[in-house]
């Protein structure tokens, strides 16, 4: 009995493993009032929200970006807003930065409000790197529990895939998130 007991442990233990990154990826694209893409990486994200924003899923985007943090002289947010200039105008018109300090995705979405109220967002789909998607999903519907909350995720294939084990930084990159995930289960979602 302890010997099948082991065996199931070790096979459940294997299962997880084997679909540890898989499990961080949640695909929820769903029409929106607003699209807002997380703070963070600066390629793929917008790119992916301005994607989006082409077929159709929101009329706007609302891109996060740091304005205590300074690349050289300018801050994050000054540079996003040097990037919505330099997009098309039928396209630069439907975007804008939402300036915000955040050092947490928590903290992201309590400050993100502002900006979606300012646009009038009853419903929105959040961007983020892939791997992220899952626990920003859950911490967007947990700070809006009165709002429709889409995600999708940014495929960044230099830093994460879900055979993460074929990869150093992938491997680093699963670890790092299910620790954050883990966390905001079981402390940071009962504050």
């Amino acid at each position: 009995m302890r010997k099948l007991a082991l065996l199931a442990i070790v096979a459940a233990a294997i299962a997880f493993a084997l679909n540890a990154g898989r499990i961080l990826v949640v695909r929820d694209v769903r029409k929106a009032d607003a699209i807002l893409v997380l703070n963070g990486e600066t390629d793929r994200r917008p790119a992916l929200a301005l994607e989006l924003l082409r077929l159709g899923d929101a009329p706007r985007v609302l891109l996060d970006a740091a304005d205590n943090a300074r690349v050289y002289r300018w801050t994050v947010a000054e540079i996003a807003e040097q990037y919505v200039h330099s997009l098309p105008p039928g396209i630069s018109g439907s975007v804008s930065v939402c300036g915000m300090s955040a050092l947490s995705t928590v903290q992201e979405a309590m400050q993100a409000r502002r900006c979606l109220d300012a646009v009038g967002a009853r419903s929105v789909l959040v961007v983020t790197s892939e791997y992220h998607t899952r626990r920003a999903l859950s911490i967007f519907r947990h700070a809006f529990p009165d709002r429709s909350i889409g995600v999708a995720g940014a495929v960044e294939p230099d830093w994460f895939g879900v055979r993460w084990w074929q990869h150093r930084q992938w491997a680093k990159v699963t670890l790092e998130e299910w620790t954050r995930l883990i966390w905001w289960e079981c402390v940071d979602r009962w504050r």
